[in-house]
């Protein structure tokens, strides 16, 4: 069962659509869906030669895919597009069980809440929706970012969005409402990733002024910055247990930090080693997975 599931979750991966300059939508992905097959099926990734021989690349967006996320129960996979559109996957099978159509910009970043019943968008458009997973139906629209939403996530017991931006700032939503709680600044640049913490009590964010800052969810207070990257942070990352953080920059490495301090723990370097995209930690939280491209 364990080998299958990583199968299916490759097989996936491969029918979302890509050409030419779109290639690294499937990267992306691949990276994303191996690293969540390793952490909830306890496997090893397949190897390069394995992967190769296992995908046919089908249509499914017409363009290229910013964003992936995966359901807690590993069957239904979320994707969002540069065509507008964000679709529901059957894991199993790789069929589209649903298109998800209300925005008019690109999706930029897309996630499941933690019972899987609704997932969020944000979008270059400048808004995040929440939507309903069954029925494909669109619930809220969230507005209150000047420019396009660059990053989502849900606080883990769902109730609360969080959401970064162009326009430099995050900002916290209620769930349920659509309202706004409260605005965090202090970033120079675009906010291009953001986190909650294990415990929901604070946020992590990643800037493109090379930066990442540790927040306070209730009092909005910046907690601490971590500083190191020499370009922009592109993906930021909790560990498992709260203890560390994870990011990955446009300076072609991966940087591990400690809460408490502050301090750089560890950077990971390669020569094979692009612009880091995404980072992940495994769910045992003792390796970590980079996507990067040119």
């Amino acid at each position: 069962m364990r080998r299958s599931i990583t199968e299916m979750t490759c097989s996936f991966v491969a029918m979302l659509h890509c050409d030419g300059n779109r290639k690294f939508a499937v990267s992306a992905l691949l990276a994303f869906f191996y690293c969540v097959a390793a952490a909830l099926c306890q496997v090893a990734p397949l190897s390069a030669q394995e992967s190769r021989a296992q995908i046919a690349i089908q249509r499914g967006h017409a363009k290229g895919v910013n964003s992936v996320a995966l359901s807690a129960d590993g069957r239904i996979a979320l994707s969002g597009s540069q065509d507008n559109t964000l679709k529901l996957w059957d894991i199993a099978s790789g069929r589209v069980i649903r298109t998800l159509k209300g925005h008019s910009r690109q999706i930029t970043s897309v996630a499941f809440s933690p019972d899987g019943r609704t997932v969020l968008s944000g979008s270059s458009g400048n808004t995040l929706k929440l939507w309903d997973v069954v029925s494909g139906r669109e619930i809220r629209t969230f507005k209150g970012h000047a420019w396009g939403v660059t990053s989502v996530a849900f606080s883990p017991d769902g109730r609360i969005a969080l959401s970064g931006s162009e326009d430099k700032t995050l900002k916290l939503w209620d769930v349920a409402s659509g309202g706004e709680i409260k605005t965090f600044t202090g970033h120079s640049a675009w906010v291009t990733s953001v986190a909650f913490s294990p415990g929901g009590r604070t946020l992590l964010s990643g800037s493109k002024d090379n930066t990442l800052k540790l927040w306070d969810a209730a009092s909005g207070r910046e907690l601490k910055t971590f500083t190191g990257h020499t370009d922009s942070v592109n993906s930021v990352t909790f560990s498992p247990d709260g203890r560390t953080v994870l990011s990955g920059g446009g300076d072609m490495t991966l940087r591990l930090w400690d809460i408490a301090s502050g301090d750089e723990l560890k950077t990971f370097k390669s020569p094979d080693l692009g612009v880091v995209r995404s980072v992940a930690f495994s769910r045992d939280g003792r390796t970590a997975l980079a996507e990067s491209g040119d």
